[in-house]
């Protein structure tokens, strides 16, 4: 039986967290996580969970708009639609090593969710 590609890791975690099954997700997390995010380095599998399940609870849906990658690393581009973000496209670039994701590193514009919660908060 051969080891799932970095590409099918990414694309399993994708549709779990998005499909908002975030155990499932979790399930292609490894405990040791390396999370690079706009707001900063997030490390271990539960600060991860902290970082990203929040989001998944506001997510609308999600479409993939590319995915490449290799046998350790993914790279995955995908569009979101949230409860205060009508458009919010992200990339993340993942490394894979025996079926885990070690590290993360996502790219998104926190501008809107600023804005979607200071408009909330008046």
């Amino acid at each position: 039986m051969t080891q799932p590609t970095a590409l099918d890791v990414a694309l399993a975690y994708h549709r779990a967290w998005t499909g908002h099954d975030f155990e499932a997700a979790m399930q292609y997390v490894a405990d040791d996580i390396v999370c690079l995010a706009p707001a900063g380095s997030i490390e271990g599998a539960e600060a991860f969970r902290g970082f990203m399940e929040p989001f998944s609870k506001i997510l609308l849906d999600s479409l993939v708009v590319a995915a490449y990658g290799d046998e350790s690393t993914a790279l995955l581009m995908y569009e979101t639609r949230t409860v205060p973000v009508a458009d919010a496209p992200a990339a993340e670039m993942l490394t894979v090593e025996d079926g885990r994701i070690t590290q993360l590193r996502i790219i998104f514009d926190r501008l809107p969710f600023t804005e979607a919660r200071a408009a909330n908060a008046s």
